[in-house]
């Protein structure tokens, strides 16, 4: 992959891709990016209040990420593509390149993906660097009770769009919280109304 930026994914980018998709060449190379500490700690109001996967350092636990190739040559240019697909500001965008060292985003993030570059040889990789908001959002701190509790509140659209982005996030995304799920009646009884 020398010379080409990788755009990482874990969470709804793998199956929707978006205004992205005329900037970068499928296939998703699935759990070929670096593990990275992820929760579904984002309460997210493109996702209609349902909870969104993020890196988070002090709930998350590391999950494989996913790549695929940019067709950018350059990092500002990918930079821009994923933070149009995402609606966000450039800043919560990470990015790394390899050749100048230039890079953006939280640096214990940024470290990891830098040495998975390195290894693999890729010239540098842009990734979604959206903070935890839960406690903002909430008014509570996180925890996997807390998370189960907030999904029993949402209703009509809000509970429809927390089950279909829960449900299609990628295997490999087994946070404690997925987990949790996995055991809940409740939850299961939500998943079968909507995919039957």
């Amino acid at each position: 992959m020398q010379g080409r930026y990788a755009v990482l994914g874990w969470g709804s980018l793998i199956w929707d891709l978006d205004n992205l998709a005329e900037y970068v060449e499928l296939p998703w190379q699935m759990q070929a990016g670096p593990s990275l500490p992820m929760e579904f700690t984002r309460i997210s109001p493109k996702r209609k209040m349902g909870l969104a996967v993020c890196l988070d350092h002090d709930h998350g636990t590391p999950c494989p990420t996913h790549a695929i190739a940019s067709r950018r040559a350059d990092l500002a240019a990918a930079i821009q593509d994923l933070a149009a697909r995402e609606r966000a500001p450039v800043e919560m965008i990470g990015g790394v390149c390899q050749a100048d060292g230039v890079g953006q985003g939280r640096s214990e993030i940024a470290d990891q993906v830098r040495d998975w570059c390195a290894q693999t040889g890729w010239q540098g990789a842009v990734w979604t660097d959206l903070r935890s908001n839960y406690t903002e959002m909430s008014g509570r701190a996180f925890s996997v009770p807390d998370a189960l509790a907030y999904l029993r509140t949402l209703t009509g659209d809000s509970l429809d769009e927390a089950v279909r982005y829960l449900h299609l996030a990628p295997p490999t995304t087994q946070t404690p919280l997925r987990q949790a799920l996995q055991g809940d009646d409740w939850w299961h009884g939500q998943v079968r109304q909507l995919f039957g």
